[in-house]
């Protein structure tokens, strides 16, 4: 085995340096952009979850608030309201919120979508707004809220 000279073994660190900076360069740089990206995509997933809980929690207010004003009546087409809301708020109730893995979210949220669309087409809740008058006294609505909502949460401190 011979042995490498003073000179020749100078040249192979100056020319393996290269390589070396390269690796260590390409290895802090893969640290910084895995914590870069790890921190963006929890912002931008909060972000996005946040629109989408809202959305869904408009939805379910929605239909709430219609199941509670819908006439307790029993011709068809009360009936088939109230069976569209009940509908609605049962999928949005099977809504998996803590399971972002879910691999049928956005596919449940169309169909949540959907079921709201065909309630407003169904109903033309644009034409079924209740008249306020301001000059006879709003009468009390009372209904029971399903599930665990309560009137105290919808109450501001």
């Amino acid at each position: 085995m011979e042995v490498p000279s003073a000179g020749s073994d100078m040249f192979d660190q100056i020319v393996m340096a290269e390589d070396r900076f390269h690796g260590e360069g390409f290895q802090e740089g893969y640290a910084e952009g895995s914590q870069a990206g790890a921190a963006e995509g929890r912002s931008c997933g909060a972000l996005h979850g946040a629109k989408i809980g809202s959305e869904i929690g408009s939805y379910l207010g929605f239909a709430l608030t219609w199941q509670c004003l819908l006439p307790k009546r029993t011709d068809e087409r009360n009936s088939k309201k109230i069976r569209a809301l009940d509908s609605l708020i049962g999928m949005i109730k099977k809504f998996p919120y803590e399971d972002p893995t879910y691999e049928k979210l956005q596919e449940d949220l169309e169909k949540i979508r959907g079921k709201f669309k065909q309630y407003l087409f169904q109903s033309s809740c644009a034409k079924e707004r209740p008249v306020i008058h301001t000059d006879v006294p709003t009468p009390s609505i009372t209904c029971s809220l399903p599930g665990p909502f309560t009137h105290e949460r919808f109450i501001a401190h």
